[in-house]
Parts: C-alpha cells; structure tokens; sequence
C-alpha cells in the first residue's frame, strides 16, 4: 500500500468519529431552544397566559366587590319609610318620628353647594311656606360634614332644614346611594333622589336620577295630592 493510501485511510475513522460526537451536541442545542420556544395552542407562553388569568382573576374580584358595595334594596313606593337618626344643621339631631303624622320630602344631593344643589335647594326654600301649608315638611339630605352643611345654609339663605350623613346611612336605606359614572370612570357617590313619605309613614313616591329644574313645583303638587 502507498503512502498516500495508508493517509486517506488514516484520516477517515477519525472524520467519522468527529462527526458521531457532534451529532449529540447538535441535538441537545436544538431541545432547547425548542424548549425555550414552547407556546400554548394559543400562541401565548404559559407564563403569559399565567399573568393574564391572575390580573383576570383580580379584576373579577374588584369588580364583584363593588357590586356587593352598590347592590341595594330598591325603595318601593308603599314600603314603610326606613327609620333614621342623623345630626342637622343648627346642632340636635333629626328623626324620622319628629314627623310622624305629617308628609315628608327628603330630598337627596350631591354636594353642598354645587350649582345644580344650590338651585334644588334654592328651589325647596322658596316653596316652603307652600310645603308648609300642604301639611308637609322639607328635609335636604347629603354626605356633606355639618360645617359645610351650615356654610352652605348661610351662604344662600336655605330654610329647609339639613342633614349630614357622612356614613351615607340614610342615603343607603332610600336607595340614593350607588354607582355613578364621570370622564369614562365609575364610581359610588349620591344619586340626586327625591322621596316624598306620607302622613301614614309609608313612601308615596320616589324619584330618581332628578334634573333640578322644576322638580321642586313637581314635587309640591304630589304632596298636595297625597
């Protein structure tokens, strides 16, 4: 055998062996990358779909306990009117029975001294000799602290009285209390809401979602129909 034979015949076992030993590297190397590629048939990684269903899982949760917060009996017309005890402007406290026997207006806002509540509660005081002389009382209702409610009174000269329930208790029990919505966001906050109870303690009728004007007028001559 030459020279060059014996060279060729030398150099193949040791080509073939290199190649068996790549051979395993080169697999390994694609594993995992096939690993590390690894998606849903959805085509979302597992840690994805992971993050996704726990956010899903918190909003669901936030979602659910701001409809626990906001879920409240409708107040009916025919219902006995829900009891209450708050403070009012002036010092003392209001009752539900200091009226017992005669028509009363609650009348729900907002926020004292806004311009749609400075005109409902404008509104009230200027018909209160004729509420009066319809048997029936006038009572304005807010969450606003008793400073503000007494601030309120004085800057415009209000004659109704006014209550503050800061923990929105009454504004819970007559179902003016709720969610609302302003700028695309939703929140909880007073639905302007009118309740007229009558002589017989029971709810006569209920307003809800009110628009300021004319609604005092309209809810005098319910009173002097009752």
């Amino acid at each position: 055998m030459s020279k060059k034979s014996r060279k060729k015949s030398t150099k193949t076992p040791s080509g073939t062996a290199a190649a068996k030993k790549k051979t395993p590297k080169t697999r390994a190397t694609t594993q995992t990358k096939a690993a590390k590629t690894q998606r849903t048939p959805a085509g979302k990684s597992t840690g994805s779909i992971a993050k996704t269903a726990s956010h899903g899982a918190a909003s669901k949760q936030l979602n659910s306990s701001k409809s626990k917060s906001a879920a409240k009996p409708a107040l009916t017309e025919g219902q006995k009117a829900p009891a209450f005890r708050l403070p009012r402007d002036g010092g003392g406290v209001a009752t539900l029975s200091d009226y017992a026997g005669q028509k009363l207006v609650l009348f729900f806002y907002p926020r004292a001294d806004t311009p749609g509540c400075t005109r409902e509660a404008i509104d009230f005081t200027r018909l209160a000799g004729a509420f009066t002389a319809a048997g029936t009382a006038v009572i304005g209702i807010s969450a606003d602290p008793l400073k503000a409610q007494e601030k309120f009174r004085d800057k415009h000269s209000l004659g109704v009285p006014l209550i503050s329930d800061e923990k929105h208790e009454i504004l819970e029990a007559y179902g003016a209390w709720g969610e609302k919505s302003m700028y695309g966001k939703s929140f909880l906050g007073i639905l302007r809401t009118t309740v007229l109870v009558g002589s017989d303690g029971k709810v006569a009728k209920v307003w809800r979602n009110v628009r300021v004007d004319g609604h005092a007028d309209q809810v005098l001559e319910a009173a002097r129909g009752l």
